[in-house]
C-alpha cells in the first residue's frame, strides 16, 4: 500500500478541524439562544470563546518555538477541545458555567491552528507558494460539510445536542492528528528565543496587523449574530447553513486563485480591495435582511473578507518572520482576531436591541473604511510570493 502523501494529511486535518468550525460558528449563537440567554449574554459568551486569544497565542506560540513540539500541542489541544463539549452537554447550562468552559476551550483551541498552520508551511517548504492553497481549501471544504450536515440534521434532533455532535468530530480530529509527524525542518527547542520587537517595529508588519484588528472588529458581528439575524428574517436552518457554505465556497475559489492576484498586484491594492469589499457586502447584508438573493451575494464576498485576506497574512508572516519566530508570528495573527472579534461581539450584543441588526451590520460596514488609514505602510510594488 502506498503511504498517504503529507499534503493530504495535512488536508484531511483541516477538513476535520474546519468541520468543527462549520458546526460551531453558524449553530453556537442558536444553541446559546435555545437555551434561554439573552442577545446581551449572547455577545458576552461569545467574546469570552474568543477572548483568550489576548494570551493564549503567545503562550502557545511561545511554547512551539521554545520546543519545538508543534503537533504534540495539536494533539493535546483537540483532546481537550473534546472534553470541553463532553462537559458542555452533561452540566447545567448557566451563565457562569459556559463561560467558564468557553474560557478553558477557546484557551486550548488557540493552540491548534496557529500551530498547524506553521506546521504546514513547515512540510510544504519550498513548494508552500505552490500548494498551500490546495491544502489549506479542504479546511473550507470541511466547513461546507459541516454546515449542510449538521444544518440538515437540526431540522430533524433538537439543537441541544450541538455539543454532542461538536465531541464527535474533535475526537475524531484527535485521532488524525497521529497521522502528521513533527516537521523534518522546522526549528528544534530553542534555548533562546529570538526578540519580536524588531520584527513588529517594521511598517509593513505594524498596518498590516492593524488593519486585521479593523477586518474582524468590522466582522464581529457576523461571527457572533448572523445565524441569529438571518433566523429573525425567516430564514430556516437549512437555508442558514447554505449561506454560511456559500461564503466557504467563494472562499475556496478564492484559495484556487489568489496566487494569480499576488502575482500581478501588491499587497497595497490587495488589502485596499479585501477592505473595500468587507465594507460593501455587510451594508448589504444590513439593507437587505429577508433577500436571500442579497444574503447570498453579501456571502460570495467573503473571498476577500476572508479567504484572500489570509493568503496575504501568511505570505506576510512567513516573509517576515525568521524560522524560529513563526509560532509566535502566527500567535500574533491569532491574537489581533481575537481582539477584534471579541471587542465587536460586545458592542455588537449590547446595543443589538437598541439599534436593530440592520443598523448593526451597517455600522460594520462602514468601520472597515478606518483600515484604509493604514494602507499608506503597505508596499506598493508587487511582492515575491
Amino acid at each position: 500500500m502506498q503511504p498517504i502523501p503529507i499534503q493530504h494529511k495535512l488536508g484531511a486535518f483541516y477538513f476535520f478541524y474546519y468541520s468543527i468550525v462549520g458546526t460551531f460558528m453558524p449553530y453556537w449563537s442558536l444553541y446559546l439562544q435555545n437555551q434561554g440567554f439573552s442577545f446581551s449574554e449572547i455577545g458576552l459568551l461569545s467574546s469570552i470563546a474568543i477572548i483568550t486569544r489576548f494570551f493564549a497565542p503567545f503562550i502557545w506560540g511561545w511554547i512551539a518555538d521554545k520546543s519545538g513540539k508543534r503537533m504534540l500541542l495539536v494533539r493535546l489541544a483537540t483532546w481537550m477541545e473534546a472534553v470541553i463539549w463532553l462537559l458542555i452537554f452533561i452540566i447545567p447550562n448557566n451563565f457562569q458555567s459556559v463561560a467558564l468552559l468557553m474560557l478553558i476551550f477557546s484557551f486550548f483551541q488557540n493552540a491548534i491552528l496557529a500551530q498547524f498552520e506553521g506546521v504546514t508551511l513547515f512540510w510544504l517548504g519550498e513548494r508552500r507558494a505552490e500548494l498551500y492553497g490546495k491544502v489549506r481549501k479542504w479546511g473550507s471544504v470541511g466547513f461546507i460539510v459541516g454546515v449542510f450536515s449538521i444544518g440538515a440534521l437540526l431540522e430533524i434532533v433538537t439543537i441541544s445536542m450541538l455539543p454532542i455532535m461538536l465531541l464527535c468530530i474533535a475526537f475524531t480530529a484527535f485521532l488524525w492528528s497521529f497521522t502528521i509527524h513533527e516537521p523534518k525542518h522546522a526549528p528544534q527547542a530553542q534555548k533562546k528565543l529570538e526578540p519580536l520587537l524588531p520584527i513588529l517595529k517594521r511598517p509593513i508588519v505594524w498596518a498590516f496587523f492593524s488593519i486585521e484588528f479593523v477586518m474582524l472588529f468590522a466582522q464581529a458581528p457576523f461571527y457572533s449574530f448572523y445565524s441569529n439575524y438571518l433566523k429573525q428574517a425567516g430564514f430556516s436552518t437549512t437555508e442558514i447553513g447554505f449561506l454560511w457554505s456559500v461564503g466557504v465556497i467563494a472562499e475556496i475559489m478564492m484559495f484556487a486563485y489568489a496566487t494569480f492576484f499576488l502575482k500581478h498586484f501588491s499587497w497595497r491594492i490587495l488589502v485596499s480591495l479585501c477592505l473595500l469589499m468587507t465594507g460593501i457586502r455587510f451594508v448589504l447584508v444590513g439593507t437587505f435582511p429577508e433577500s436571500f438573493l442579497m444574503q447570498f451575494l453579501s456571502q460570495t464576498l467573503h473571498a476577500f473578507s476572508f479567504g484572500l485576506f489570509h493568503v496575504l497574512a501568511m505570505r506576510i508572516i512567513f516573509q517576515n518572520f525568521s524560522l524560529g519566530q513563526q509560532g509566535r508570528g502566527q500567535a500574533l495573527y491569532s491574537t489581533m482576531w481575537g481582539l477584534g472579534v471579541a471587542s465587536g461581539s460586545i458592542l455588537a450584543g449590547h446595543y443589538w436591541q437598541q439599534f436593530s441588526g440592520e443598523w448593526i451590520f451597517i455600522f460594520a460596514g462602514c468601520i472597515t473604511l478606518f483600515g484604509f488609514i493604514f494602507v499608506h505602510w503597505l508596499p506598493s510594488k508587487v511582492q515575491g510570493i
